[in-house]
């Protein structure tokens, strides 16, 4: 038996209610013996996602071209996916690499809040990104008017100022909650929705403040881009040729994506979450690797592939490795 399944009671025991001292990470259940075998897939994708954001960055910051608007969103974004990969690497690789499945409260509370906060950064760049997308293709003749460092700047200070003090307002209650049947948590990193789930205190305030982020920053956010959308369309619906609208579309594609990898396995797992509590828990851990490991990866991967100038940069880097492993 695991060090920690003692501390898994029968449901209407209260022998562990109280506040916790720490929380004890999941892996994959089911897959004890060759969790150190799973590690592997998921070094990968963190390799895959790190590196491809870095790069990025590397390109946006050396390649004089690309210091735009849409480039220094696409920067955001990737440092936001850089910080939601980070949020989440340590606790991930101690369980699957070592076994190592106990966090403090304190050290809990603090990954919730790094990948949350992440996870709303991420979402306000999008909506950065999308009213990007709608300048440059409905006012095209003022979009660097519009859209100058200056105000870019700005647009990052106001991410950043709006999605940082929002949390701690639900997670400082977290220490001071009883939490009685279990203290294992579903994934190999903390929740919110996780966490509050195994609380037999008072969640209410908890449960109602999360709605209010669903609905003003996450439905705010999604409202905002669907709004911009349905703008640039009304737009490219108007230009006379079928290469000009193609062409208008082409340069939203990426974005779109984005959206997509984000907003999808988000509310896939808070549906999970809300109303499929006891399902099997390989679809909690599924769900919540995709949310927060798929978007940092894909990212930089479609921007590559859909952008010419981020595409350039990747194969300029590749080939100037090449050139400096050739012998001479």
């Amino acid at each position: 038996m695991a060090p920690w399944a003692s501390l898994v009671t029968a449901p209407g025991s209260n022998a562990s209610s109280g506040p916790p001292a720490s929380f004890y990470l999941t892996g994959i259940p089911g897959s004890e013996n060759v969790q150190p075998f799973l590690s592997l897939p998921f070094c990968v994708l963190y390799l895959t996602g790190t590196v491809g954001n870095c790069t990025i960055l590397h390109i946006i910051h050396t390649d004089q071209r690309l210091h735009e608007p849409m480039y220094y969103f696409l920067a955001m974004l990737a440092l936001t996916d850089l910080g939601m990969s980070i949020s989440t690497l340590p606790t991930v690789l101690k369980t699957f690499w070592f076994d190592a499945k106990e966090i403090e409260i304190n050290a809990c509370v603090a990954q919730m809040y790094f990948i949350h906060t992440f996870s709303l950064m991420e979402s306000a760049v999008l909506l950065a990104m999308a009213l990007d997308r709608y300048v440059a293709i409905c006012d095209p003749l003022r979009y660097c008017s519009k859209l100058t460092p200056r105000r870019i700047v700005y647009i990052g200070g106001f991410i950043v100022i709006r999605c940082s003090p929002v949390l701690p307002v639900i997670l400082v209650r977290i220490p001071r909650l009883s939490f009685c049947h279990s203290h294992v948590l579903s994934h190999s990193f903390c929740l919110h929705q996780d966490i509050i789930r195994l609380a037999c205190a008072d969640i209410s305030f908890n449960v109602l403040f999360g709605l209010f982020v669903v609905v003003f920053y996450w439905g705010v956010d999604a409202l905002g881009i669907f709004l911009s959308y349905a703008f640039i369309f009304r737009s490219v619906l108007r230009i006379a040729s079928k290469r000009g609208k193609l062409k208008a579309l082409n340069t939203c594609a990426s974005h779109i994506c984005a959206v997509l990898i984000l907003y999808v396995p988000m509310i896939g797992l808070s549906l999970v979450h809300r109303f499929a509590k006891h399902s099997s828990p390989v679809i909690h851990v599924t769900m919540a690797n995709v949310y927060l490991l798929v978007p940092p990866v894909l990212n930089p991967i479609i921007y590559s592939i859909k952008t010419k100038q981020i595409r350039q940069g990747f194969l300029r880097i590749l080939f100037s490795k090449r050139v400096g492993l050739a012998p001479t």
